[in-house]
């Protein structure tokens, strides 16, 4: 209960406040407001977890915005960080998030999320359960239980949430959706989509060898909620993107950027089936290498997605590793693929027609290609001409649900439960029996309501990762 006290001081600053405002207006403070909101006046104050390699870019990127201060950095790697913080040079300065956002909470307004894929969802979660929003880059968390957790926390909470698939604020996929909304090519049914990602080493297991931890390095806090192992050369700074203790593979790294446009422009949800092939490294003459620690050096993936509403399943073949999809015939054979180098791409294939795109949605076509002189179709999607990093900083200072977000949560966790379950098929594809056998080379049947493969119990244990002590969730 009120107590007078606090009711007399509550009217007071009423009437002191209302005194101002016959003089015009008076700035609401930030903490009036409560947590995660922006006073009208103020700027948006970011905290950086992760500030050296993709985060130093994305915090360059926020700091372009006037509305925007970078106001706390987070790295465990003093190497890394360096040109962060000589950018920011009035940003304090932290080694652990979870001493940055206790120390900092009552300062910032919002986080950026830009580790390793291990460690995305415990320092998001930790953000916006202070009802700080998040921006989280891609894949969105390292695994489907952690994907689907963030969304339903960020929409119960009112999270100003966007993942950091910066093509989904192009135009190129407004137009695909454009063209597909007005029916030029049917009702999806097949999607290819490819990469020649990894350009890192993978498929050839951990390095043999420890080494000592760098003195700029914490290495502990590197591994996050990674299982304990020693140092090894070779996962910092890149390379740990091909070791699912710490990353999602080529899959992972890319698969937000080339099937966003598909997933986006076909409106597609969760998965109801999954299967794969994988190229294993040959270590002798007709000897094949697996290694359960290491992603794949290649690998093929077959996704199935029911049809809505009366339209038919679609069907979603991903590649990686060189493998590309067979060139379509509508295609010049001297026309490029997907990218200029035809290194990674996207082809939708309707009951009346092809589209197909590059990375990240760019250079969309219609197929055959002499149909982009006869098909003319009107601009009915907002274009993004802020982008991406800012539009994120602008929808947080409006405030949760006034602007649109190209990768909102609500989106951006079904797109990277998708992609996180061709990866639980990669896993299970290791998985032997006391026999030896294979048991895992199988189609793999997906209960998405309950997370959970219905015809392979063992594949099960990939939907949810263990945590390191002193690292778990508190849901």
């Amino acid at each position: 209960m009120t107590n007078n006290r606090e009711n007399n001081f509550s009217r007071r600053k009423f009437i002191k406040n209302a005194s101002l405002a016959t003089a015009g207006f008076f700035i609401v403070p930030r903490h009036v407001l409560g947590r995660g909101f922006v006073a009208p006046s103020d700027k948006l104050n970011i905290a950086g977890i992760g500030a050296g390699g993709k985060g130093e870019s994305d915090l360059f990127e926020f700091s372009k915005s006037p509305n925007a201060n970078i106001v706390a950095l987070c790295d465990v790697d003093d190497r890394q960080c360096k040109k962060s913080r000589e950018r920011f040079p009035k940003a304090n300065y932290y080694k652990d998030f979870r001493e940055m956002l206790d120390k900092e909470k009552k300062n910032i307004d919002a986080c950026s999320v830009s580790t390793p894929d291990n460690t995305h969802t415990v320092a998001a979660y930790a953000a916006m359960q202070l009802g700080k929003h998040v921006y989280v880059q891609k894949p969105l968390t390292h695994d489907i239980y952690e994907a689907r957790l963030l969304t339903e926390y960020a929409r119960k909470n009112k999270i100003v949430a966007q993942m950091g698939n910066q093509g989904a604020s192009g135009d190129g996929v407004r137009q695909m959706q454009e063209w597909y909304n007005a029916g030029v090519i049917g009702d999806a049914h097949t999607i290819y989509v490819w990469t020649n990602r990894p350009v890192w080493p993978q498929g050839f297991g951990k390095p043999k060898t420890t080494a000592a931890v760098p003195p700029e390095l914490k290495w502990d806090l590197w591994l996050g909620p990674a299982k304990w192992q020693e140092y090894r050369e070779g996962y910092v700074p890149f390379n740990w993107r091909g070791y699912w203790d710490f990353g999602t593979g080529a899959l992972g790294d890319m698969g937000c950027h080339l099937i966003d446009p598909a997933f986006k422009t076909v409106g597609l949800g969760y998965p109801s089936e999954v299967e794969c092939s994988v190229a294993a490294i040959y270590e002798q003459m007709w000897t094949p290498s697996y290694y359960p620690d290491s992603c794949p050096a290649a690998s093929s993936i077959t996704l199935r997605f029911p049809g809505k509403t009366g339209k038919p399943d679609v069907k979603m073949h991903w590649m990686d590793g060189g493998i590309r999809p067979e060139r379509p015939d509508e295609l010049g054979p001297d026309e490029p693929m997907g990218d200029g180098d035809g290194s990674g791409g996207v082809i939708i294939e309707g009951t009346k027609g092809k589209m197909m795109c590059g990375t990240y949605g760019s250079d969309p076509k219609l197929l055959p290609t002499s149909r982009m002189k006869e098909v003319n179709v009107p601009k009915t999607l907002a274009r993004v001409p802020e982008g991406h990093y800012i539009q994120w900083v602008n929808a947080c200072i409006a405030g949760h649900g006034k602007t649109e977000l190209s990768s909102p949560f609500d989106y951006a966790g079904p797109l990277t439960e998708a992609i996180l379950m061709g990866n639980l098929a990669l896993r299970s594809w290791n998985i032997k029996d006391s026999k030896g056998k294979f048991t895992g080379r199988k189609k793999l049947l997906w209960d998405a309501k309950n997370m959970k493969i219905t015809n392979f119990d063992e594949a099960n244990q990939f939907v949810k990762r263990e945590y390191r002590e002193g690292w778990g969730l508190h849901v």
